[in-house]
Order: structure tokens, then sequence, then C-alpha cells
């Protein structure tokens, strides 16, 4: 099982599960034409990439897109439960890459299916180092940019999201156990 990278050394929980809602950033959303309800989807756990680990981009697959974004690690869990309860949640948090195999993802969308391989292919998940929630402000507020050689790609903030980590949190929760361990990419 991998264990989170925490920023300040300190040994980090483990990882269990990684889901994750699409189409959360109001500007995204709008360009894919986002429905009223989330998007959840999952990732295999061979699509992480601890800092320092190489990423292989599949090159007989199409165009790969790219989101830097948000991912909260759990340290607690539950079903069916409230904003107020999921706002107690997370333990750290940290900036994913949620890379998409863009034209199989729309192929899948066409013919209906899930977006499994699209999103799940190894790799497509390389992560930040973490930080715990207790030595941050408000997830609310934090601000995130994505730089590659020194040019700006992304810049985000947390309240340009539809719906708080907490809501996502409550959401997802209502369908699947949220558990201690779960990583939750917020895009």
């Amino acid at each position: 099982m991998r264990r989170l990278p925490l920023a300040s050394g300190a040994p980090g929980g483990a990882i269990n599960k990684i889901l994750a809602v699409g189409r959360n950033y109001a500007e995204h959303a709008a360009e894919m034409q986002a429905p009223a309800e989330p998007v959840i989807f999952s990732k295999p756990p061979t699509a992480l990439r601890m800092p320092g680990e190489p990423v292989r981009l599949p090159r007989d697959k199409g165009a790969v897109h790219f989101e830097a974004e948000l991912v909260v690690w759990l340290a607690g869990g539950g079903t069916a439960l409230t904003v107020e309860a999921s706002a107690q949640l997370p333990g750290a948090v940290g900036l994913g890459l949620d890379l998409t195999l863009r034209d199989v993802q729309a192929e899948a969308k066409q013919a209906g299916r899930p977006w499994t391989l699209s999103k799940g292919f190894d790799g497509a998940l390389p992560l930040g180092r973490f930080v715990e929630v207790t030595r941050l402000g408000p997830i609310g507020d934090l601000a995130f940019a994505l730089e590659v050689n020194g040019a700006p790609r992304q810049r985000g903030e947390a309240s340009d999201m539809l719906l708080s980590v907490p809501e996502v949190l409550a959401y997802i929760s209502g369908w699947i156990s949220l558990e201690t361990g779960a990583l939750v990419l917020t895009a």
C-alpha cells in the first residue's frame, strides 16, 4: 500500500482509495458542458506516481491533457455524511496532476462507456507533497499554480469550485463510503 508523501517529512498515512469529482471548477465545467450533478470517477492505485517517480505518458493513445488540482487525503470517513460532518474529514491537502487521455475519453463518452481507461492508466496521477490541514488555513481559501520549466500553465483557487471540499465529500459519501486513507481529487 502506498503512503502519503508529507511535506513535513513525517510518515504519512496509507492511501487506500482514489476518488475524483470531474468538472468542479466553474471555468472547466462550462468548457466541458458539465451536467448539474457532479461526475464522480475513480483511479486505480497504479495511477499514482509519488514525488520523484518517473511518469511515462502513453505515446500511442492520442492527446494527453492535464489538470493541476487540489487533492485531499482523508483522516476520517463515513457514509451518507452531512456537509458539516464531511468538513472534519480532511487530514492533509496536496496537489496532483490529473492526466487524461482526451481522445480515449471522448470516444468513451460518445459510446456511453466509463472513463476508466482515459483517467486510470498507469501514471495518470502524479502527486506532490501534502501538508497537514492543521498547518493550513481553510481549504476553501487555498490557491495553487502549475508551472512547467518556469512558465505558468494553470492557476486555480479552491473558491472557484462549484462544490466545496465538504460538499464534494458529502455527495460522494451518499454513494460510496469514505474511509481514512482515501484520496479525493477536487476538480
